[in-house]
């Protein structure tokens, strides 16, 4: 009995591990297509609702002018000459370039052998001066003008020989014909500037040009030439050795298009950014025929130190001076609303709420409607009210009288769809300015815009309260 017993439960275990197992698979099927079901209805799902959504092309609402402001590559004109070496021999240059120099200053010496390393005593005043000096150009040293090294050397050497006593007086000929004064000291014949301006260790040809000779190969920047006057080599009496530009007051020469004539014709002043340091400065304007064509001439009382080395300059004409916010004009679309008399403008119940008191089925009995007022007109009598707030035909009370008015009277506004929120909803804007493509727009209008808003680009591709995503 127990033999019949122990076989039959075998049976039985066998048999329920076969339906467990069955289930197992069943189960596991199952859970595996119920997930790649939903993964297709998602997909499926997904592809009907992008075929029939509306597609549109967002725009971030960014602060700026209307359009960049022109750029132009200028001429620039200035009273300068060419100072010639008055005796031969080996140089030393004591002023620094780009910087000014009074009549009595020390631009150069000549000797007859290269200049031998001396010691010179400084008094202790003299010697605080050269520190304070070196500790400037430290501090505003600039890697990427490693060249000012050199320049600066020049003027602390000329310096340092100022201090250690060259006599204001000359004790050897003075050239009449060049009016500079050569001094000696030492080994070497220093040299005087001609008179006080900003000293150039360079010559380009344009020392001459003046308003009255400027021609149109003049501002050929590819036959342009600047000639380093510096050397370490021996020079010749007559040599050139250096340039002074000898007025501060300096003209800008650009050239002008039909359509930018057109437009600077009415200037008599300009703002000018420059962009070798981005600094702005005003000049008077005037527009000039120089041979067959017109340029623009700006001319400047001060300011040539910063760019005496520099014959062409790119600059930009500040001449868009209105800012605002930058919209697309496809961004732009009327809606209509319903025009109320401010009058009939009221606050409802316990709360700061603004609607208005319509009239219940033309009982004397009346509700408060809360509204959306977006802008009031011109005048000031009326404001703008969305259309969804009231049915045409609709009957408002004014507060505290038993006057009556009829909605029906309708105006447009301009604005845009914001999509901020994930739905288009109407802006208003007001325009500044506008071009072919885009327009400006006041800041903070109420139901306005703000900066970084991001709005659809065309106004066409959606509706009001479409759902975008």
């Amino acid at each position: 009995m127990p033999s019949i017993y122990k076989l039959h439960n075998s049976k039985k275990d066998s048999n329920i591990k076969k339906i467990l197992s069955s289930i197992r698979r069943v189960v596991t099927f199952n859970i595996g297509t119920i997930l790649f079901g939903a993964l297709f209805v998602y997909m499926i799902f997904s592809m009907i609702l992008y075929l029939t959504s509306s597609h549109f092309t967002s725009y971030q609402v960014l602060n700026g002018p209307l359009s960049r402001n022109e750029t132009y590559t200028g001429l620039a004109i200035h009273e300068e000459q060419v100072v010639s070496a008055d005796m031969g021999g080996y140089v030393n240059y004591y002023a620094r370039e780009g910087t000014k120099i009074n009549a009595s200053g020390i631009v150069y010496g000549v000797s007859s052998q290269p200049l031998q390393t001396s010691d010179m005593q400084l008094e202790a005043e003299d010697l605080s001066k050269v520190r304070k000096q070196m500790s400037n150009f430290s501090y505003g040293f600039n890697p990427s003008n490693f060249n000012s090294t050199y320049s600066f050397k020049s003027e602390l050497e000329g310096n340092i020989l100022q201090y250690a006593g060259i006599p204001d007086t000359v004790t050897s000929s003075e050239d009449e014909s060049t009016n500079t004064s050569a001094i000696s000291f030492g080994s070497q014949t220093l040299s005087r500037a001609v008179e006080d301006g900003i000293i150039l260790y360079s010559k380009d040809g344009y020392e001459n040009v003046t308003a009255d000779t400027i021609k149109e190969e003049h501002f050929d920047q590819n036959s342009y030439h600047k000639e380093d006057l510096k050397t370490r080599n021996q020079i010749q009496a007559g040599d050139d050795v250096y340039s002074i530009i000898t007025d501060e007051r300096w003209s800008l020469y650009i050239p002008l298009s039909t359509k930018q004539v057109a437009q600077l014709n009415d200037r008599t002043s300009i703002r000018v950014k420059f962009l070798k340091d981005n600094l702005t400065q005003s000049g008077s304007f005037s527009i000039v025929e120089i041979g067959d064509g017109k340029y623009g001439k700006i001319d400047f009382n001060n300011g040539l130190l910063r760019y005496a080395s520099d014959r062409f300059l790119d600059i930009e004409l500040v001449t868009n001076t209105q800012s605002g916010l930058k919209l697309p004009l496809s961004a732009i679309i009327n809606k209509e609303f319903y025009l109320i008399p401010k009058d009939y403008q009221t606050k409802g119940g316990n709360t700061q709420e603004a609607g208005f008191l319509v009239e219940v089925d033309g009982s004397d009995s009346t509700e408060f409607v809360s509204a959306t007022i977006y802008a009031e007109t011109k005048d000031g009598e009326q404001y703008y009210v969305d259309k969804s707030s009231f049915k045409e035909g609709a009957v408002l009370i004014k507060p505290d009288s038993s006057e009556r008015f009829v909605v029906q009277e309708t105006g447009n506004l301009e604005g845009v769809y914001c999509i901020n929120e994930g739905y288009a909803r109407f802006r208003i804007i007001s325009i500044i300015d506008q071009n072919d493509e885009y327009c400006i727009v006041e800041k903070g209008t109420a139901y306005g815009l703000s900066q970084y808003d991001h709005i659809v680009f065309d106004a066409t591709d959606v509706n009001e309260e479409d759902i975008l995503y």
